[in-house]
């Protein structure tokens, strides 16, 4: 890969996520430039653009990929089509990164990981806690031996039902064809991706997924334990019927105890023998900041990037061993 100093984005699909969480990120990183966003309805992807200064809208996301002037793509569409989008993007020879979940299942993560590897061409997935700095924190923690020898993790997420949910309308997030762990898809994925972040890879797990309100297609309780590579056990349940909502991860050592939430802006907590340290990091106001502008580094001075297609890869294998 030829390293540039400047790089131009398009975004296929600038809906919700695009608005606050990552495309102002894209706008604010060095070496990145905006230029273009596409939506399927034209209208929106228009108001979308005004209102961000991007100079290039398109109706047709063939369009955006083409172009002359895009060197890489962001596509920020729902999971079922990031593979026959991704696909497209690495034939015409572009950079690109992919919204999480990479894509609903694990085959289609390797069919999109082996072609742009065939292609030599970068490939970037929007796991961003791995770049966030209350997440690396923890993980100097850790590589400094603050609680010992890692034992084990766990982690329990629950929450009660939407609203959209409990009036069973349409979500595409609790659509089986589109997310067949509905929003176990959504956002355990975040967490499981962090783990093997912090934790080294997963080598094995199993699971059990069901649906029990039948509210929607798609499964809404899910439990699951693994094994890391590093020989560390962990475990984890996720409810999305429940009275309210609850987030907590616990990583026990040998001599002590990490505290964290994967999504709630809480302190992260070291426990060690009777100390307790316990420290507030905030996250920046467009979430994805970090994880982009280590894309940029990546791209403009060759800095390791954390969040891979290969890394997300491995993320939807143990998305679906639990799930299985």
């Amino acid at each position: 890969m030829l390293i540039r100093k400047i790089y131009n984005w398009g975004i296929i699909g600038c809906g919700t996520v695009a608005e606050q969480k990552s495309g102002p990120a894209y706008q604010q990183t060095k070496g990145f430039n905006l230029i273009a966003v596409m939506r399927r309805d034209f209208d929106k992807a228009k108001d979308f653009a005004k209102r961000h200064h991007i100079p290039k809208v398109y109706a047709k996301a063939d369009d955006l990929i083409n172009a002359i002037d895009i060197d890489a793509v962001y596509i920020a569409t729902p999971p079922d089509s990031h593979e026959y989008y991704a696909l497209k993007v690495a034939k015409a020879g572009k950079i690109c990164c992919i919204e999480k979940p990479m894509a609903p299942s694990y085959q289609s993560c390797l069919n999109i990981t082996y072609v742009f590897k065939q292609n030599k061409l970068p490939l970037f997935v929007a796991y961003y806690r791995r770049s966030l700095p209350r997440f690396v924190k923890i993980k100097s923690w850790l590589n400094d031996n603050q609680i010992g020898r890692i034992r084990h993790l766990s982690w329990h997420f629950s929450k009660p039902a939407n609203d959209i949910d409990l009036s069973q309308s349409y979500n595409w997030r609790t659509d089986i064809n589109i997310a067949p762990g509905g929003y176990f898809d959504d956002l355990a994925s975040h967490g499981l991706d962090l783990f093997a972040y912090l934790l080294g890879d997963f080598a094995k797990a199993n699971g059990i997924a069901v649906n029990q309100q039948g509210l929607y297609s798609s499964m809404d309780a899910v439990t699951g334990n693994w094994l890391h590579t590093t020989g560390i056990t962990g475990s984890g349940s996720w409810n999305f019927g429940t009275e309210k909502r609850e987030d907590h991860v616990q990583i026990y050592g040998s001599q002590g105890k990490i505290k964290f939430s994967v999504f709630d802006d809480q302190p992260i907590i070291l426990e060690h023998h009777n100390d307790s340290v316990s420290m507030k990091i905030e996250n920046p106001e467009n979430i994805q900041l970090y994880h982009v502008q280590s894309m940029s580094e990546y791209l403009t001075k060759g800095i390791t990037h954390p969040s891979t297609g290969e890394t997300a890869t491995h993320t939807a294998w143990i998305m679906d061993q639990i799930r299985s």
